[in-house]
C-alpha cells in the first residue's frame, strides 16, 4: 500500500500544480484524505445498504460515540492521541459484540439494547473525559468528534485498506445470506444459513469500519454516511443491485465533494461536516425525483 502511494503521489501533485487537477491536491495530507474518500465511499456505501435493511441505523451512531471512550482510554493508557488503534478498536468491538450477545439472549429489542449500551459507553466517556483534558489539548478531541482531513496520515490510510479490504472480502462471500437472514431470518435458517453468525459477522463489519471512519468524517457524524446515501439509493432503486450501486456511488461521490469542494473554495469546516451535507443533497434530489414519479408518473418513463 506504501508503495502505490508513494508513486501516486508525486503524480497528482505535478498534474495539480499544472493545472490539471484541483490546486488543493498538490498537498499531501489533501491527497491522503481523498485516496481514503476513494476507499471509504463505496465500503460505507455498500454497509449501509444492509444497516437499512436491518434497521441498525442508530447502532452506527453508538459505535460512533463508543470510539470517543476508546480514544480516552487509549490516551490514559499512553497511546499515541493521534492514532490510538488499539484501545479504540478493542473497546469498540467489545462494545459491539456485547451488544449482539445480549440480544441473542434475551427478548429486548435492538433500539432498546442500542439504547442501553449508548449510554453506558457515554457513560464511561464522560467519566475519564477529565483525565484526558488534562493530558492533550481538548481541541484534539474535536477532530475525534467531527473529523479532520489534517491528521490523516499514511498509518491511517493503511489501517483504513486493511479494514476495507475485510469489509470488501467478508461483503462479497456473504452478502446475498446476510440480505436473505435480514428479510425471513427462519427461512434463512431452513436453507442452513447461520443467522447468528452473520449477526457477529455484520456488527463486526459496521464496528471495524465505523472506527477507521472517525478520523475522516467524525465519531459525531459517522452514521450520517451509512445511511443518507442508503436511504437515497432506495428512492432510485428497483433492485437490490441497483441500491446496493446507487448507495456506494451516492457515498464515494459525498466524500470526494465535501473534501475537494471546500479546500478549493477555502470554507473553512469540518470534513465530516462537508461531506454530510453533501449527502443530505443527494438525499433531498432522489426525494425529488421520487415524489415527482409519483405524482406524475409520465415523469418515471423518461
Amino acid at each position: 500500500m506504501i508503495s502505490i502511494y508513494n508513486s501516486i503521489m508525486p503524480v497528482v501533485q505535478r498534474l495539480a500544480e499544472s493545472g490539471w487537477l484541483p490546486e488543493s491536491l498538490k498537498y499531501a495530507f489533501v491527497f491522503n484524505s481523498l485516496v481514503a474518500a476513494l476507499i471509504l465511499g463505496p465500503v460505507l456505501g455498500g454497509i449501509g445498504t444492509l444497516v437499512v435493511t436491518k434497521r441498525l441505523a442508530f447502532f452506527s451512531q453508538a459505535i460512533g460515540n463508543a470510539a470517543l471512550t476508546g480514544v480516552a482510554i487509549g490516551i490514559i493508557l499512553g497511546e499515541p492521541y493521534t492514532s490510538p488503534y488499539v484501545s479504540l478498536f478493542s473497546f469498540c468491538i467489545i462494545f459491539g459484540m456485547a451488544m449482539v450477545f445480549t440480544k441473542n439472549r434475551t427478548k429486548m429489542t435492538t433500539d432498546t439494547l442500542i439504547a442501553v449500551f449508548l449510554c453506558i459507553s457515554l457513560a464511561i466517556g464522560a467519566c475519564i473525559l477529565l483525565y484526558v483534558t488534562a493530558k492533550v489539548n481538548v481541541h484534539v478531541l474535536d477532530n475525534v468528534l467531527f473529523g479532520s482531513i489534517l491528521t490523516v496520515n499514511e498509518l491511517d490510510l493503511n489501517v483504513l485498506f486493511v479494514i476495507s479490504f475485510i469489509c470488501i472480502f467478508c461483503g462479497l462471500r456473504f452478502y446475498n445470506r446476510m440480505v436473505l437472514s435480514s428479510f425471513n431470518p427462519n427461512l434463512a435458517r431452513v436453507r442452513g444459513i447461520k443467522v447468528i453468525f452473520l449477526d457477529y459477522l455484520f456488527i463486526l463489519m459496521v464496528t471495524i469500519i465505523t472506527v477507521a471512519s472517525v478520523k475522516i468524517i467524525g465519531a459525531i457524524l459517522v452514521e450520517a454516511l451509512l445511511v443518507i446515501p442508503a436511504a437515497s439509493a432506495r428512492n432510485l432503486s428497483r433492485s437490490m443491485r441497483g441500491f446496493f450501486f446507487y448507495s456506494a456511488t451516492f457515498s464515494t461521490l459525498s466524500c470526494v465533494i465535501g473534501i475537494v469542494v471546500p479546500m478549493e473554495l477555502e470554507i473553512p469546516v469540518p470534513s465530516g461536516g462537508a461531506i454530510i451535507l453533501v449527502a443530505a443533497f443527494f438525499f433531498a434530489v432522489t426525494t425529488a425525483i421520487r415524489w415527482l414519479k409519483q405524482a406524475y408518473p409520465a415523469f418515471g418513463k423518461i
